[in-house]
């Protein structure tokens, strides 16, 4: 059992900043503030982008708050555009994927339950070139794999056609 801290403060700007290609990550509280409960991060998913293929986690639920844009999201079959203060729950072991169908950067925390996920990002930015070199497709595998994530690659092209959408 970790222990939680007695006070953290993360202030405007602050975080552990992650980019990930035309994504951007910081993480604001990570599982060590919460004692393991949680992990809060905050995404910047850039216009016309595909932020995530369909995937689902076996371990984790996400509830999404956008703060700034419009970010479409597939939550098993259903497809919602997601406003500014609006929110979306992605369980866990549902296949979800979400977008940037816009011409604005997208702006959204995420709360993660438990913590532990926003290590993923980190060890994602280094498998993910960010010159528009498709990723190692075997590294991106495992790297799901030990954060007990399954991706549905077959989803990719079908995302990017219909949407009109690109990885970033």
């Amino acid at each position: 059992m970790t222990s939680t801290p007695a006070f953290t403060h993360v202030g405007y700007g602050e975080g552990t900043r992650i980019a990930i290609g035309g994504f951007t990550t910081v993480v604001k509280v990570p599982t060590v503030a919460s004692g393991g409960s949680v992990s809060i991060v905050e995404h910047v998913l850039e216009p016309g982008l595909l932020g995530a293929p369909l995937h689902r986690h076996s371990r984790e639920d996400e509830t999404s708050l956008v703060m700034e844009g419009r970010l479409t999201v597939q939550v098993g079959d259903r497809v919602a555009e997601v406003g500014m203060g609006e929110y979306v729950v992605k369980p866990r072991g549902i296949f979800h994927a979400f977008w940037n169908a816009g011409t604005r950067p997208v702006r959204f925390v995420e709360l993660i339950s438990p913590g532990g996920f926003e290590g993923y990002f980190a060890e994602l930015a280094a498998i993910i070139p960010g010159d528009g070199t498709p990723p190692d497709m075997t590294a991106l595998v495992a790297l799901a794999t030990r954060y007990g994530m399954e991706f549905d690659l077959a989803s990719i092209p079908t995302l990017i056609a219909r949407h009109r959408l690109k990885l970033g």
